[in-house]
């Protein structure tokens, strides 16, 4: 593998780890802060890159798409959080999982009988089209540059709002003992809600930013899903930080190690066997990753002190 392939592979694996990081962040803080799993979470991303598609096309316009995505996904959010997550809270683990398991098989088929099953796409608006020359004879996409930017504000502005106001201390300390918060006069409910729907409309958000460089089709959250839980327990469940560097982590393992294993395989086997071999490899890396740290760190990387 040559320099600019890897420098290109390198700004891939950072393009998808922020996109892992916009589904990750909700995803922890809902677990985190309730102790409700979410299996459903990443159907948001679909449901984001759908309504993206969908109002950029009836509004002419990507940026409207994407502005009103936003509400639409967090008022998506709060409804299902209403009609049935808030009634799995005081339920156990298993009986979670199997709820939210059926609320993805509901909104994939819901999702299949209005927008069909075949794929949508969203186009790239034409400021961000083209490219950026970022050494000679590398031209990046602006689109997918655009995604990291977005994604880095989005992470800083997420971190003030959880680290520097009053909200965000009432998320950390639900997170840490909301028995206590609740105790001292705070409506947990509406706690959980706001969370709920603050982590839906963030899936959301990376959904419709994805669109226009991914096939819009149905159940393409249920992968990044999976992804998205390896980030949280490595960076440790409920940090907000943690699941930024995780996220970035499982981004460029995943990316560049889809692009190496079956050149490292070839060493070693002919070129058939090592291309089957290296993509079976590349597959369990990420796996791979998080036992070694979870040896290392239990708890994560950065756990949330209690």
């Amino acid at each position: 593998m040559n320099t600019t392939l890897l420098l290109v592979q390198a700004l891939n694996g950072l393009q998808f780890g922020i996109l892992l990081f916009l589904v990750a962040a909700g995803l922890t803080l809902v677990f985190g802060v309730m102790d409700f799993i979410n299996l459903a979470h990443g159907v948001q991303y679909m449901l984001g890159a759908y309504l993206g598609a969908t109002l950029a096309a009836l509004t002419g316009s990507f940026w409207w798409g994407l502005l009103l995505t936003l509400p639409a996904t967090l008022a998506f959010g709060l409804l299902l959080e209403f009609l049935v997550f808030r009634h799995l809270y005081e339920r156990d683990h298993l009986s979670q999982v199997l709820a939210t398991f059926g609320v993805i098989l509901f909104l994939n088929q819901g999702v299949k009988a209005v927008f069909g099953t075949a794929p949508m796409q969203m186009p790239v608006p034409e400021l961000l089209s083209g490219g950026v020359r970022i050494m000679d004879g590398l031209l990046y996409p602006t689109y997918r540059i655009a995604i990291l930017v977005a994604g880095l504000a989005t992470a800083g502005l997420l971190w003030f709002l959880v680290e520097r106001t009053r909200v965000g201390m009432l998320v950390r300390a639900g997170a840490t003992n909301a028995p206590m918060v609740s105790a001292l006069g705070v409506d947990i409910r509406r706690l959980f809600m706001l969370v709920f729907g603050f982590g839906a409309m963030l899936a959301g958000f990376a959904g419709a930013m994805a669109a226009p460089i991914l096939s819009v089709e149905p159940g393409m959250g249920d992968n990044l899903l999976i992804l998205a839980f390896v980030v949280i327990v490595i960076g440790g469940i409920g940090s907000v930080r943690g699941a930024f560097i995780a996220a970035l982590l499982v981004g460029l393992v995943e990316t560049i190690g889809r692009s190496m294993m079956p050149d490292l395989m070839r060493l070693f086997l002919d070129p058939s066997a090592a291309r089957q071999a290296g993509a079976a490899m590349a597959s369990m890396l990420i796996y791979v990753v998080m036992a070694a740290i979870l040896a290392f760190r239990p708890a994560g990387l950065f756990p949330v002190r209690r």
